[in-house]
């Protein structure tokens, strides 16, 4: 069976929130429809913020959103999103599907959007197209309270006092649709622009951000920090806060052919799984190259574009990037966000693509209509991670996954009435064989609350789980445990209990059914360290849920998460579950699953 061990007494770090952020751009349906409508369109709405929509954020906690691109924010010029809509200049989206964009989304809206949901900003500066004196005076508009020009320009369009702006990004993938520039190129022209984005509230400074790499494009990140920190006060870091890195989970070897988001066959499955996992061999390798400018972890790296990218979904604009969402995207969530939270030492911000209708979404709305994905649960789950610390924990005798990609079951039809084949046959992928892990995870703590979330990547089988809490130090694990290597010992699986470790530290969790499919999701139980209180919300309207009963199990295809109290354990049910009823009992909870 395999076993995590969790040493709540080393903390290694602290999740920022930003960690969970959305990003959403100028494409598609992702504002207009998505976010904004008229206001006398039918939609319940405020300020034309669709009510739905900011009701079901705020439910998952957003923490920042990243606005106006993307590819877009190279071509946007802010003065024409301000002032009465009616008066707003037009432009085409050239990057999104070549349709108009009247501009009445901008500025004054996005804070709005950003004030309803209760979240930090993150806004994308035009570096592309747009010029350093520009870029100055957005900032200016924003957050200047004095007697200025733009101030007094913000004023005049009806919003007297300054936002409150969190992050400012110069330009956005200068290595490609941003200007397919030169590192060294893009280097220079961050130090120029930057040096005019001003701190107008010293107490309350925006944190400034460079574009980092695509994917695994090392000399980019080498290159711009060389350049950030050459001739540079070693305490301005760069001059920068932050360094984006830009992966998008995609399988197959052709860009333009990434196969769809509803038919995928086993193969692609476990190709989309090694794709994912691919995330932590990227932020190891840029974060080693960081840490020589930056040994202090002072310049955040900010995933600020992650997530499943497939064709779009058939009949609809392929400059749109609508596609549909399903358990396969909610792992996609659970891997990427586990990995973030194990590396909060430098990751300090990650934004997946997108909010709403383009790309692996949180919601899809059609009309009045709004569903929130598998994906939107993930983040549903995994909330309780933000703002806490990241607990040393480790996984042993973990079942790995032999795959072999010519021998897996499952045919694709692709709609045509030819005969259905595999992703192997088809020629999508390639025959080959790899290994992967079966569970991954990730565990933190905050106010007393101990949040473990975990992942299964096997399509068939569960995988039964021992954590064993413990809270003795380094030393003494050390001692008792010469099988331990980076002092995570093995041995710990013994109940009886291990010298140095709490002979009640062991618990083992109780059972899980699987997930189907759910279209309502109710989250959680929490009981105080006291046992004196239950908070309950029940998970509603399930459909197909499995059981499956085992000292912890956690089921195919699935992520979960556990939310313990001062070691008595309450679980926090994913989506997959519906509970009927539980109470607290002095070992623990005693419950009924159906």
């Amino acid at each position: 069976m395999a076993t995590l061990l969790i040493n709540t007494r080393v903390k290694k770090g602290h999740i920022a929130p930003e960690i969970q952020g959305q990003f959403s751009e100028h494409l598609g349906r992702g504002i207009y429809e998505g976010i904004f409508v008229r206001e006398d369109s039918g939609i319940p709405n405020v300020r034309g913020m669709r009510t739905d929509v900011v009701n079901a954020l705020k439910e998952i906690h957003v923490p920042l959103l990243r606005w106006p691109g993307g590819c877009f924010a190279d071509e946007y010029h802010w003065m024409d999103g301000i002032g009465p809509r009616e008066n707003r200049k037009k432009m085409i989206n050239t990057n999104w599907g070549g349709v108009t964009e009247d501009n009445s989304f901008g500025t004054h809206e996005f804070f709005d959007l950003c004030e309803q949901l209760g979240c930090r900003t993150y806004v994308n500066g035009n570096l592309g197209s747009g010029t350093v004196q520009e870029m100055h005076d957005w900032v200016e508009y924003i957050t200047f309270d004095g007697v200025s020009p733009m101030a007094d320009l913000r004023r005049r369009n009806g919003r007297e006092k300054p936002w409150k702006l969190d992050w400012f990004a110069v330009g956005n993938e200068s290595w490609g649709c941003g200007g397919n520039m030169r590192p060294s190129y893009y280097g220079d022209l961050y130090r120029q622009y930057q040096s005019f984005l001003r701190q107008y509230n010293p107490d309350s400074p925006f944190k400034k951000l460079a574009v980092g790499a695509n994917v695994d494009d090392a000399e980019w990140t080498r290159t711009v920090l060389a350049t950030c920190f050459d001739h540079a006060p070693r305490q301005f870091h760069g001059f920068m806060d932050g360094l984006s890195l830009h992966y998008y989970t995609i399988i197959g070897d052709d860009w333009t052919v990434k196969g769809g988001a509803l038919n995928f066959d086993e193969a692609m499955w476990y190709k989309t799984m090694q794709s994912t996992l691919h995330m932590e061999d990227l932020l190891r390798m840029h974060g080693a190259i960081m840490d020589q400018y930056d040994p202090e972890k002072k310049i955040a790296m900010c995933v600020d574009e992650w997530g499943a990218w497939y064709d779009v979904e058939p009949g609809t604009n392929p400059g749109f990037l609508y596609q549909q969402n399903t358990m396969r995207d909610a792992l996609i969530a659970g891997i990427n966000l586990n990995i973030f939270n194990k590396h909060c030492d430098r990751v300090g911000m990650a934004c997946i693509a997108q909010t709403i209708n383009v790309l692996q979404s949180m919601l899809l709305t059609e009309g009045g209509q709004c569903v929130k994905t598998p994906t939107y649960w993930v983040f549903d789950l995994y909330k309780d991670h933000q703002d806490a610390e990241l607990l040393d924990s480790c996984l042993s005798d973990v079942p790995e996954l032999s795959v072999d990609t010519a021998s897996l079951s499952g045919k694709i039809d692709d709609g045509t009435g030819a005969a259905a084949r595999s992703s192997v046959e088809d020629g999508f992928l390639k025959a080959e064989c790899f290994a992967l892990p079966a569970v991954q995870e990730s565990v933190s703590e905050k106010n007393g609350v101990v949040t473990i979330t975990l992942t299964n990547l096997d399509l068939e089988n569960a995988c039964p789980i021992d954590i064993v809490l413990s809270d003795c130090d380094r030393r003494d694990r050390s001692r008792h445990h010469d099988r331990a290597q980076h002092l995570r010992g093995a041995g710990l699986r013994d109940k009886a209990g291990v010298p140095g470790y709490p002979e009640d530290s062991h618990r083992t969790l109780p059972p899980a059914p699987c997930l189907q499919r759910a279209e309502d999701h109710g989250t959680v139980m929490q009981q105080d360290r006291n046992r004196k209180q239950v908070l309950r919300k029940f998970i509603r309207n399930m459909k197909g849920a499995r059981h499956c009963r085992a000292p912890y199990h956690i089921p195919p295809m699935y992520s979960s998460v556990v939310v313990m109290s001062d070691r008595n354990q309450l679980l926090k049910y994913p989506v997959s579950h519906y509970i009927r009823s539980f109470s607290a009992t002095e070992s623990g909870i005693a419950y009924k699953v159906s």
